[in-house]
């Protein structure tokens, strides 16, 4: 071999060398190099949907990239779409994060865990709108089993009952949990907010813990004062164990589906339902709403008085007047009534 023909061949492979490294170089900055520069920390969400180039487009929209050739150099390697499938759930991008950081996040399922809220609703429905607002799931699925008796039977509720099966609260959930594991759940943090302590005192009361929601439940739409309702617990419980009718105002709305009256009128009392405590003793056969654990805990730590009567204060700061005797009781609410005609609020 001639000396040119070995400078030539030198120089080729000195050459191949240094676009090697150079290719090398790129890919690594491109997959290694921070790529992502959000402004704080932002999530891409993966449902049934989604496929490789949708998941793409997604990482993209919310990322603040530089560059995305990265992402597909590690979705070719990684067969992304194909052998490896696109895998639903919330993920995490950080500013300052690399291509390699995100896509294994991503491409592996390594989701981050979201804060589902089950608030204090009235209905069962409202809370699956809320629900499927939140997570994945339709919050039409979760309004099919809601409906469906023999699923309810089985967690052991009955159409009535069942709000009792949600304690409003925050919970940390994956995004993408199905139908089924959001009952489940919502069946272990029932069973871990009835402590054994809880379900002692509410056999000390006299009531079962389904009971207990029920009463708070209609605690709960008497007041809104937290520091209250222990006080409206303690006059509901006096009526129970003297066996005179609760007669609860919010029973007759919940009755008539009309949640925004604000005045009750001697003809909706009339109204025949399970659930009209004027004409029923005892408690309803279920919550008028789900009630929160403050309201739970109102009714388990009830205040103990004598009052038997109560009406809504006449400066309609949400609060009540509070009577043992009837003539009392008829006294407060002459100043509601009279206070209702002078805003002319007439239902």
């Amino acid at each position: 071999m001639s000396l040119l023909t070995k400078r030539i061949l030198v120089g080729v492979i000195i050459a191949l060398f240094a676009i090697g490294a150079a290719v090398c170089a790129l890919g690594y900055w491109l997959i290694y190099h921070p790529q992502f520069h959000p402004a704080e920390r932002v999530f891409v969400y993966l449902d049934r949907d989604d496929t490789a180039d949708s998941v793409r487009l997604k990482v993209n929209d919310v990322g603040a990239t530089q560059r995305l050739e990265g992402w597909d150099i590690m979705a070719l390697w990684r067969h992304y779409g194909k052998e490896l499938p696109v895998r639903t759930g919330c993920y995490a991008i950080n500013p300052g994060e690399s291509v390699y950081e995100v896509s294994s996040r991503i491409m592996h399922g390594y989701q981050e865990p979201i804060t589902l809220t089950i608030g204090s609703v009235r209905t069962v429905y409202r809370l699956a709108r809320s629900v499927g607002s939140q997570l994945m799931v339709d919050s039409a699925e979760i309004a099919s089993r809601l409906s469906d008796s023999t699923f309810i039977a089985r967690m052991g509720y009955s159409r009535e009952t069942l709000p009792c099966l949600f304690v409003p609260n925050s919970y940390e959930v994956l995004w993408d949990m199905d139908v089924d594991d959001f009952f489940v759940r919502m069946q272990k943090e029932r069973e871990r907010f009835w402590t054994a302590e809880r379900k002692q005192r509410a056999a000390d009361i006299g009531l079962s813990p389904e009971e207990v929601v029920t009463l708070a439940a209609i605690v709960e739409e008497e007041t809104n004062n937290d520091g209250e309702k222990p006080m409206v617990a303690g006059l509901y419980m006096n009526r129970l164990r003297k066996g005179i009718p609760l007669q609860a105002d919010p029973t007759i709305k919940f009755a008539l589906q009309e949640f925004g009256l604000r005045r009750i009128l001697n003809k909706d009392l009339q109204t025949p339902s399970p659930y009209n405590t004027y004409l029923n003793r005892g408690l309803p056969p279920g919550p008028i709403r789900i009630p929160s654990t403050v309201g739970i805990d109102a009714v388990l730590n009830h205040a103990k008085h004598d009052y038997i009567y109560m009406c809504a204060k006449e400066d309609f700061s949400g609060t009540h007047n509070f009577a043992v005797s009837y003539a009392e009781h008829l006294r407060n609410a002459r100043k509601y009534w009279q206070a209702l005609n002078q805003r002319k609020i007439y239902n």
